[in-house]
C-alpha cells in the first residue's frame, strides 16, 4: 500500500515537543502514573508483581470485561482491543473496504478516517458538517451520497475537529439510514464522555445497530494518550473474527503494562470524564470571551462537546497564521489544511491546564498585530 503523508501528524512531528504552547492538540490534559495508581488502593503493588510476557492477541479478558461495562449491550466477546486508535481505524478499513467499494466519511476530519480506505482502492464521498449550523450534516444529504457499492458510512460523534455533537433524534436517524441501506457503521467515538452536559451523551452507535462497530480509546475522555490503549466494540462475530486475524499482522497484542493501567482507567471512567469535563468547560468560558472580543477576526459557534472547536479565520490564511504564531510565540494552532478543510479554520484545543496561560500570549500577540 502507498499512502498519502499524515498531513496533521506530520505537523504535530514539527512541533509538538519544540512549542512553549499546544493550543491545537486534541488530548487533554494527561496525568501521572502515581495519579492513575491512586484512584485504586493496592494497584501499585500489582503493577509491581505484574509479569511482562505476551498478552492475549484479543486483549486481557479482565480488561475486555471491563470494557464492556461501558457500553449496554455489549459482552466481552464483542470487544478487541488494539494498540490506541489509529491501528483498529486502519484495521477497519483494510477489512472492511477495498477497490470498487464505497466509503462515505463525515467531513472535516481525522485524514487516516478517509485516506487510508482510499489507498486500499476504495471510493470516498464526503459527507461535510455545515459550520452555519453548529458543524451539522444533512441526513438527508447522507441518503443522497449513499450508492449500490457503498460499504461503509463513517462518522465521528463527539466531532473532532468541531466540537459538533449530534441531537439524539438525529443520531438515530443515521443509525436507520445505515441500517436500511444495510452497510457498516464505524462510529470513531473516542470523545464520548466529553459531552458538556453530560445528560447529552449519545448512546454507542453498536448499542443501536448490529451492523455498528464503536470506536474508542484511552486518549482523549480520560487524557491517557500516552498508554496507547484503544478497542473496537461490534457484536458482529464474523467481522471481529477477520479484524482480529488483521491484527496479527501490526502490533500482534497490546503491551501488558498498558492492559493493567487501561483496566484502572475503564473502570474509573466515570471520574476521569468529569476531571477532565471540568477543565474543558472553565477553558471554554474562557476561549467564549476571547472570541466575542474578536469577532472582527473569527467566526465561531460554541461547540457541545469534546476537546477542540474550529473558528474560521475572517481574513487571511490559516497555514500562515498559525506558521507565523508558532514561529513568533511558540504557541501551535492547527491549521484546518491539516483536516483537507481549505484554509480558512484554525484547530483550538481547549484541555490543557495551561489553555489560561496561553490565551492571554495569543491576546497580547494579536493586539500587536493591529
Amino acid at each position: 500500500m502507498r499512502i498519502r503523508p499524515f498531513s496533521l501528524e506530520r505537523y504535530f512531528a514539527r512541533h509538538e515537543f519544540s512549542a512553549r504552547r499546544l493550543m491545537g492538540s486534541s488530548d487533554p490534559e494527561a496525568m501521572t502514573l502515581a495519579d492513575l495508581l491512586a484512584l485504586e488502593p493496592g494497584s501499585a503493588e500489582r503493577l509491581g508483581d505484574l509479569w511482562l510476557g505476551y498478552t492475549e492477541s484479543l486483549g486481557d479478558p479482565g480488561l475486555r470485561r471491563d470494557i464492556a461495562g461501558l457500553y449496554g449491550t455489549a459482552g466481552p466477546e464483542d470487544i478487541l482491543v488494539f494498540t490506541g486508535a489509529q491501528e483498529p481505524i486502519f484495521t477497519f478499513m483494510n477489512v472492511a473496504l477495498g477497490p470498487g467499494d464505497h466509503l462515505i466519511a463525515h467531513s472535516p476530519g481525522y485524514q487516516s478516517h478517509f485516506e487510508v480506505a482510499r489507498a486500499s482502492g476504495a471510493e470516498l464521498s464526503l459527507w461535510e458538517g455545515d459550520p452555519e449550523h453548529g458543524w451539522a450534516p444533512d441526513p438527508g444529504e447522507l441518503k443522497r451520497l449513499l450508492r449500490p457499492n457503498t460499504r461503509a458510512i463513517l462518522v465521528c460523534a463527539p466531532h473532532n475537529p468541531t466540537g459538533f455533537l449530534f441531537t439524539r433524534d438525529a443520531w438515530l436517524e443515521v443509525v436507520e439510514i445505515a441500517r436500511r441501506a444495510g452497510v457498516w457503521l464505524f462510529s470513531d467515538e473516542v470523545y464520548r464522555g466529553l459531552e458538556h452536559d453530560p445528560a447529552d451523551r449519545l448512546p454507542a452507535a453498536c448499542d443501536l445497530y448490529e451492523r455498528a462497530v464503536s470506536l474508542n480509546c484511552l486518549s482523549k475522555s480520560c487524557g491517557l494518550a500516552g498508554l496507547r490503549l484503544g478497542w473496537l466494540a461490534c457484536h458482529d462475530r464474523f467481522l471481529m473474527g477477520e479484524l482480529a486475524a488483521f491484527k496479527d499482522y501490526l502490533t500482534i497484542c497490546t503491551p501488558a503494562p498498558s492492559e493493567f493501567l487501561g483496566g484502572i482507567a475503564v473502570r474509573q471512567a466515570e471520574t476521569l470524564y468529569t476531571r477532565t469535563r471540568d477543565r474543558l468547560v472553565a477553558n471554554l468560558d474562557l476561549l467564549e470571551g476571547f472570541l466575542e472580543r474578536h469577532q472582527d477576526r473569527f467566526a465561531w459557534q460554541r461547540p457541545r462537546a469534546g476537546s477542540t472547536t474550529f473558528p474560521r479565520l475572517r481574513q487571511g490564511s490559516a497555514e500562515a497564521f498559525c506558521e507565523a504564531l508558532v514561529r513568533e510565540t511558540g504557541i501551535m494552532l492547527v491549521p484546518s489544511g491539516r483536516f483537507d478543510y481549505g484554509d480558512a479554520h484554525l484547530r483550538f484545543g481547549y484541555g490543557r491546564k495551561d489553555f489560561p496561560e496561553g490565551l492571554i500570549e495569543l491576546e497580547g500577540y494579536l493586539s500587536s498585530r493591529v
